[in-house]
């Protein structure tokens, strides 16, 4: 997601080119699993992979999913505690457990791939996650007055084209069956996290819409290695 600093017309104006950066983001990511896995090995070029994937978006969307798994575990006080957690500067158990689980997924699922669908994987992943958060917001109202969550405001029309990107790179991509599986993906999980942050927050925060978009690169990547490998 782009960084909060950005107003309310500037982030809603630039979502229909969330899919086409989150593209890029992958294609940068993949060729770093590409080239690396020819000298490095598959392992080591993963977790390059990955570890230029938290930088180039500056752990922003690790952070949401740190914040959001914390304000799952807070217990009592109800909605105002759990946003009281998600902004409490340190990360609890919940957020160490929610990254460590991330990163092991995400590396094992890349580095099982060889180098040619690890890129296309990422590239799908990358895009349908920043899609998938989109969605999120579509579906949910803000939680809070300010805030990312609150600042991201989009038109139909821009939601209709970020979605026709999303899927042109998903089913060109991917292939047509492993494509349309990960947009299912992608799907599910926006479902999910938008259900969630309005049964448990009363609403979307930028936390949630990071969370979405991190949960849903680990959950594309794995169901294309299960469709690539079945």
């Amino acid at each position: 997601m782009p960084s909060a600093a950005v107003g309310d017309a500037g982030l809603g104006s630039a979502a229909v080119w969330f899919p086409v950066v989150g593209a890029a983001v992958g294609a940068l990511v993949g060729g770093v699993r590409v080239l690396g896995g020819h000298v490095l090995g598959a392992g080591v070029s993963s977790a390059l992979a990955l570890t230029v994937l938290v930088a180039v978006t500056g752990a922003l969307h690790q952070d949401g999913l740190a914040d959001t798994a914390d304000g799952i575990g807070a217990r009592g006080g109800g909605r105002a505690r759990r946003l009281a957690a998600m902004r409490d500067s340190s990360t609890g158990v919940f957020g160490v457990l929610a990254l460590i689980a991330w990163a092991l997924l995400l590396f094992t699922t890349v580095s099982a791939l060889d180098g040619d669908r690890a890129l296309r994987a990422l590239v799908v992943a990358c895009a349908l996650g920043r899609w998938a958060a989109l969605v999120h917001a579509a579906t949910t109202s803000p939680a809070r007055a300010d805030g990312l969550g609150a600042s991201l405001h989009m038109g139909r029309v821009a939601l209709g084209v970020a979605t026709g990107v999303a899927l042109i790179v998903a089913l060109a991509v991917g292939g047509l069956v492993a494509g349309a599986a990960a947009v299912a993906a992608g799907i599910v999980v926006a479902a999910l996290s938008a259900g969630f942050a309005r049964n448990t927050l009363g609403g979307r925060t930028g936390d949630t819409l990071g969370a979405t978009v991190a949960v849903v690169e680990v959950a594309v990547c794995v169901v294309l290695l299960g469709v690539w490998q079945g």
